[in-house]
């Protein structure tokens, strides 16, 4: 069996502190060191220098490379997360389509295939992670690469009339057919994706997951991901006698807790849970006072305008609801613009009454399944979950809402915290058990088990490329 190869955006490379990386790192480095492999990617950094950066921890090869001012404003800043993101996000109005920035995330693209090219053997199989990165397999077929290539999308897939308005959406398109698996978190994402490739006639289904386009067949399927169920749970339980869990539930003086934990992102909902969270308030004055929403929101993407211009906005509402319902004993929001420690987080799901999970869109959303696997199935905590999450297709038992109507979101609030020990109990249980069979490590293994499967269609005029070997 060959080595595994992952590419994504960002390597997230072993921290000397000692930090635990999160659950999908965790998954990829499990599966890279069974194997051997290689992690390729962009180190973070702004330099004119394009020299490989290369480091081995046990039996991985983490190779990073810098990226230009130019590169970065292009390809990651501008054409990345001001046009894919925002139209995969169903935000049409902040996509900003611009062709230099295009033709930087394509020279990117080609310059990462540069950059991998001499890394691969013959037998390895090649992972390639997110949006990213779309361009990356056709890249490498057209320098003749002919290994097993796969591509994950961790983000959502949109409806082709939304996926339709981006510009250049048929050279994007195309480029996925140069992956033997394409993979997604739903099956809704397959659907829309599916019928992308055949309203317009770009291509075929020959069935429910085999696609024919451009000349190639390709698997298209649904993986959702899963996080380290058991293991977080133990981190949560010794984490709810921790500092920071023991800090909080001093302050909060017997007052129940509801958290929500998004980074900063339109995507995630968060001003439509401020103001459902304010019309609970307002509404259900008998429990008013005996409840305080913890906001957890890092900044994100800063130099990125809207982003800015988000946070300003969140801490003014915030700040607003506090001015008119807070008293001189009770503040009814907390709003924390860093991050927390993983095991920080984990100690303040376990002790949270409930969690607020309402993105307007989101791919799958982790935050929803640390939060049910932290909880103490004695007295487990209250899911509430937007439908437009990709977790809602798996974790039916929380309480679904429509982050877009904040009365029926605030009235779950007032649901969730009267909800009887037995109905608490019963939904954790079903929950749980959801995410105990799709845990990370079983996602890694169903989608490399299929990537590794069969024989790829390959154009015979691009053989010119050697394979490196091994050493």
């Amino acid at each position: 069996m060959g080595r595994l190869i992952v590419v994504s955006n960002r390597v997230p490379t072993p921290d000397k502190s000692g930090a635990q990386a999160g659950g999908l790192a965790v998954a990829l480095q499990t599966a890279l060191e069974a194997r051997g492999g290689v992690w390729l990617g962009w180190s973070g950094n702004i330099s004119e220098d394009a020299g490989l950066q290369v480091s081995k921890v046990g039996n991985i090869e983490y190779v990073l490379t810098d990226l230009t001012e130019r590169d970065v404003d292009e390809y990651y800043r501008g054409f990345a997360n001001r046009v894919l993101w925002p139209i995969c996000h169903y935000r049409l109005d902040l996509a900003e389509y611009g062709r230099k920035e295009m033709a930087g995330y394509f020279r990117v693209n080609r310059f990462f295939a540069d950059q991998l090219l001499p890394q691969i053997r013959e037998d390895d199989i090649i992972w390639v992670h997110d949006y990213h990165l779309i361009p990356l397999a056709a890249e490498l077929r057209k320098r003749g690469v002919t290994n097993r290539i796969g591509f994950f999308l961790h983000i959502p897939w949109p409806a082709p009339d939304v996926f339709y308005a981006m510009p250049v959406y048929e050279e994007i398109l195309l480029n996925l057919a140069s992956y033997d698996v394409v993979g997604f978190q739903t099956d809704t994402d397959r659907e829309n994706f599916a019928d992308s490739v055949t309203r317009q006639a770009l291509g075929h289904r020959i069935d429910d997951t085999n696609f024919e386009m451009a000349g190639r067949r390709f698997v298209a399927r649904s993986y959702p991901i899963g996080i380290e169920t058991d293991k977080f749970a133990r981190i949560a339980m010794r984490a709810s006698i921790s500092p920071i869990a023991k800090l909080m539930t001093e302050s909060l003086g017997g007052k129940d807790l509801i958290i929500g934990v998004d980074r900063l992102d339109y995507s995630k909902g968060i001003t439509q849970r401020i103001d459902a969270f304010e019309r609970f308030l307002t509404k259900h004055t008998d429990i008013q006072r005996t409840v305080t929403l913890l906001q957890v929101t890092p900044k994100s993407r800063s130099d990125v305008p809207e982003y800015g211009a988000m946070q300003r906005a969140l801490a003014e509402q915030a700040g607003r609801v506090n001015g008119g319902l807070g008293t001189v004993d009770w503040v009814p929001i907390r709003y924390v613009n860093r991050s927390l420690s993983r095991q920080g987080l984990a100690g303040l799901y376990r002790i949270a009454k409930a969690a607020l999970v309402t993105p307007l869109r989101d791919g799958m959303n982790l935050v929803a399944k640390e939060y049910v696997a932290s909880q103490n199935e004695d007295d487990p905590g209250v899911l509430i979950l937007s439908r437009f999450a990709g977790a809602a297709h798996e974790l039916s038992a929380a309480l679904l809402v429509n982050p877009y109507d904040i009365e029926g979101t605030g009235d779950s609030i007032a649901r969730a915290l009267r909800m009887s020990l037995e109905e608490r109990q019963e939904r954790w249980r079903d929950m749980m058990s959801v995410l105990r069979r799709n845990d990370v490590f079983n996602w890694c293994s169903v989608y490399l088990a299929d990537l590794a499967e069969g024989r790829a269609l390959h154009d015979e005029a691009t053989q010119a490329w050697t394979p490196a070997r091994a050493s």
